[in-house]
């Protein structure tokens, strides 16, 4: 009987040791999760739009684009703080300005169908809507992922600061050349300035000298 409980237990650990831990069992889980998130993104497709029409933001777009299917994300890139005034006045002081977008449908033939069904016609919806006589500016982007987006944005977004950096370095070699130029300005003047004061009593002592020696009416 002793000897049927001791193989019972040894059995039991064995099988204990064969089984994966908690951490371990989750770990798969977690990639069994990340593994149908990739399948489902690559089986789902991106759209871009070229222009943003004034007043139109992510609520609004998402409203009127999701009659036509289901839509996963969104992204509208928000407008240059260097674009120009009237651009910025026609969309208005309280809206946020957007330059482009893009949006990613559930699937890829819904979005390459959306985007040939809306590219070059009119918005539409209500009369009153700022956009309504705006034309669509949409086009499937064909292989692209919304990963690939997120690379380029970075890619942007470090150019950006690339071109500032070089922007600010030239602001700053122009101030360093203005100040040499003020510093050196100033160093003449100052050379100017004592220079009259040494010659200005030689020269009238030399004009006493020369009205003593010609006469008063005389100038030198």
């Amino acid at each position: 009987m002793k000897n049927k409980k001791t193989m019972e237990v040894a059995v039991k650990e064995e099988n204990a040791e064969n089984e994966p831990n908690g951490s371990e069992s989750k770990l798969k889980d977690k990639k069994k999760r990340l593994l149908k998130e990739a399948e489902k993104a690559d089986k789902r497709g991106v759209c871009y739009l070229s222009r943003i029409p004034p007043h139109m933001d992510h609520v609004k777009l998402r409203h009127i684009l999701s009659q036509f299917g289901d839509i996963q994300r969104i992204f509208l890139a928000p407008e240059d703080s260097s674009a120009p005034v009237s651009t910025k006045r026609s969309r208005g002081a309280r809206d946020q300005a957007y330059s482009e977008g893009w949006v990613e449908f559930k699937n890829k033939r819904l979005a390459k169908r959306v985007a040939n069904m809306l590219n070059g016609e009119q918005i539409g919806g209500k009369k009153r809507s700022s956009f309504y006589y705006d034309l669509w500016n949409i086009k499937y982007l064909s292989k692209f992922k919304w990963d690939d987006l997120t690379e380029e944005l970075a890619l942007k977004k470090a150019i950006r600061e690339q071109k500032i950096a070089l922007e600010l370095s030239a602001a700053k070699r122009e101030r360093d050349l203005y100040l040499s130029k003020v510093d050196k300005s100033r160093a003449l003047n100052a050379i100017e300035e004592r220079l009259k004061k040494v010659l200005y009593p030689v020269q009238i002592l030399l004009n006493t000298i020369l009205k003593v020696a010609f006469g008063e009416n005389f100038m030198y």
